[in-house]
């Protein structure tokens, strides 16, 4: 599917976005939080670099991937299933403070964002990120004027790579599976998005664990949303 077929005056009617990764680098913040959270049990910290490896998949995997020092933490170690239920509410308490403090807007957002909602387009985010930390991040970034909606990772019983948020945002704003479009950065997006059985573009800046978005899946991958434009 081309982006022109993607993104005329006419269609989408509802576009999905994820957030951390593909509207927000909010990496900065959420390596901060686990840092002081590391510091704070007496542990190294991890820095950005690695936070930006981990992130995706909500914050208790991150804490588990932090804990853990890598990605792949399964099974978790003794002590650290010890300390996880204390360090994901000091993660969160240290995130509460630090939501927004570091966080940019990704280039291409704001124009792509503008021409959907000239064009009559209903917007949602749909992030895997607690939903008590989503409208404070977009208000400090001046970005919640264009969302009618916002699905979290803790809204309903399931998040992404699960189809159901998706779809709760596809019917809450009365679309289909025929004009509606999710974009975002990680497998997990474009993975719900085929289970849901709607088209999804994916964008490369993103947080994929190193791994390139090419081999995902998705119908168009691009550079910027402003090449949706």
């Amino acid at each position: 599917m081309s982006l022109a077929g993607l993104f005329n005056a006419r269609w989408p009617g509802v576009a999905l976005f994820d957030l951390d990764g593909t509207l927000v680098d909010s990496a900065p913040d959420l390596a901060a939080a686990v840092d002081r959270t590391l510091e704070q049990l007496g542990r190294k910290p991890a820095g950005l670099e690695k936070v930006r490896q981990w992130v995706g998949h909500g914050s208790p995997i991150l804490m588990r991937r932090a804990l853990a020092g890598k990605a792949d933490w399964e099974p978790a170690s003794a002590a650290d299933d010890a300390l996880f239920n204390d360090a994901l509410t000091m993660f969160f308490n240290n995130y509460r403070q630090l939501n927004g403090q570091h966080a940019v807007v990704f280039p291409g957002v704001e124009p792509c964002l503008e021409a959907l909602t000239r064009l009559g387009c209903r917007i949602a985010v749909v992030t895997n990120k607690p939903e008590q930390f989503v409208g404070p991040l977009l208000k400090q970034l001046g970005l919640e004027e264009y969302f009618r909606l916002v699905v979290g990772g803790d809204t309903l019983s399931t998040k992404k790579p699960d189809p159901g948020p998706l779809l709760h945002a596809m019917e809450t704003l009365q679309g289909s599976r025929g004009t509606t479009v999710m974009v975002g950065d990680s497998a997990a997006d474009v993975s719900a998005a085929q289970a849901a059985g709607i088209p999804c573009v994916a964008v490369t800046y993103g947080y994929n664990f190193g791994r390139s978005v090419q081999a995902l899946g998705a119908d168009a991958v691009v550079d910027s949303l402003s090449e949706l434009l």
